[in-house]
């Protein structure tokens, strides 16, 4: 495969940014082995917490998409002061939304983990490790913004450092405070909320700085806010759909019985795990695309998306022989349970499977969003959901279509969003010409219409 200078940039965005992907994830796992040695009911209550802030944070992460498909635009056509406003009013929207629901989570604790099935001392954690970390929720959303803004400007590496520095820091603050201190599971939180201050602290010194500089307001901009509302508005309906289709999934194999529901969460965390490696070409395709319409260069926009499909076909293809190499002996590293690790061999062979298929759906969904197309992006997350749930339904219905059902259900899924951004991606090349040279596309102009001004509403 020849690597030109396309691949070159590709690569000097994606790794970075693949990085910082695959370190996110260490604050709940520096968190888990930490409040693990405190004994179980400590480590159950911090579960249910870190679901609950996992599910909570993750609807939220239009901050970043939305950022950085805005910021990248902008770039491109080198509006640094309308790129700058754009950090300060997401900054804005991030403190607004992340005091709100953090008062939200710390007043709801107490009912959510009941609802979730936690009782006695497990209850009393989980309360405990969910209103200290929602005083932390403001700082995730800051993070969001910052990272998004950054991405924006093709910048992965900063991003990297702070995530790297905060996850150092969150392993000493928690040391201290939870072996030094003795504050047990809230020294947990308290220390993974002081390592979300760092990092946004950071970020936002950073921002201040490139927008002072670029001479850009610090002031709440009415417009600018209501433009990223309504991107937000999309990326949250395609984030909760998401949500509900995983959520539905596990639910379903919870039905079927303690195996299959174990197989399935050993199954349901390789296939995260490895589609973080396929972001490392949707988060380029993202901030790519999005500065070379923004500079005016269609064909260059085209060009990179077709050659990021390539290279996703490549990567999806390498992940999915290496997962169904050692699917015989990857089930049994998740668990010592025979019956479970035999369960989980069928699952594990369909994600292998199914691994180009990821790697073209997150490239498309990378390149709908460098493009603005957020509006279709929920369309096709929605029609994803619609195929899933009769497949669910199903399963319910009659359990001895089994656990691969359910994963089949999964594919069908996946198919249904790949055709749905396919056909968008295809019909809608020949805009991304009027879009770079049209007039009437000033620095305020709308991200949400960037790939089809007169259409990008209708679709939504």
């Amino acid at each position: 495969m020849h690597f030109d200078e396309r691949d070159r940039r590709i690569v000097a965005l994606g790794a970075p940014a693949l990085a910082t992907v695959l370190i996110e994830p260490v604050y709940t796992l520096v968190d888990t082995g930490i409040v693990g040695h405190l004994g179980v009911t400590p480590l159950a209550g911090l579960a249910l917490a870190a679901s609950v802030l996992t599910a909570s944070f993750w609807v939220f992460n239009f901050l970043s998409f939305g950022t950085t498909s805005r910021v990248a635009f902008l770039t491109g056509r080198k509006d640094t002061r309308g790129a700058a406003g754009v950090a300060a009013q997401g900054l804005w929207i991030a403190l607004a939304v992340g005091v709100v629901v953090g008062a939200v989570l710390a007043l709801l604790a107490p009912g959510v983990t009941g609802v979730m099935g936690g009782h006695g001392g497990v209850r009393a954690a989980a309360v405990t490790y969910l209103r200290i970390s929602a005083i932390g929720t403001p700082f995730a959303l800051v993070a969001l913004v910052g990272n998004g803004f950054l991405r924006g400007q093709s910048d992965t590496r900063t991003p990297l450092r702070i995530v790297l520095v905060s996850n150092v820091a969150n392993v000493v603050f928690e040391v201290v405070l939870v072996y030094g201190v003795h504050l047990g599971v809230a020294g947990s939180a308290w220390g993974t909320v002081a390592a979300q201050a760092l990092a946004a602290g950071w970020f936002v010194l950073l921002l201040a700085r490139r927008i002072a500089l670029a001479g850009a307001s610090m002031r709440p901009d009415a417009e600018e806010l209501r433009r990223m509302a309504a991107v937000g508005q999309h990326l949250f309906v395609r984030t909760g759909a998401l949500l509900v289709a995983l959520t539905l999934s596990t639910s379903v194999a919870s039905r079927l019985g303690p195996v299959p529901l174990a197989a399935h969460q050993v199954a349901l965390q390789v296939w995260l795990f490895v589609t973080a490696a396929l972001d490392g070409l949707a988060i380029p395709a993202q901030a790519i695309v999005g500065t070379e319409l923004g500079a005016g260069a269609p064909d260059e926009a085209r060009a990179y998306a077709q050659r990021l499909l390539v290279l996703g076909g490549w990567v999806g293809l390498a992940i999915g022989a290496v997962l169904a190499a050692v699917t015989p002996a990857l089930a049994g590293v998740f668990t010592s349970s025979g019956r479970v690790g035999h369960a989980a061999i069928g699952p594990l062979l369909v994600v292998a499977a199914i691994q180009v298929l990821d790697a073209v759906v997150f490239v498309l969904d990378g390149v709908l969003m460098g493009a603005g197309d957020f509006g279709f992006l929920r369309v096709s997350t929605l029609a994803g959901l619609a195929v899933f749930t009769p497949v669910a339904v199903a399963v319910l219905e009659w359990h001895r279509l089994g656990l691969v059902t359910i994963w089949l259900g999964l594919v069908g899924w996946l198919l249904a969003r790949c055709a749905v951004n396919t056909f968008r991606y295809r019909s809608s090349q020949e805009r991304w010409a009027t879009l770079a040279a049209g007039p009437g596309l000033g620095p305020s102009a709308s991200a949400s219409v960037a790939l089809a001004p007169s259409e990008a509403g209708r679709t939504a």
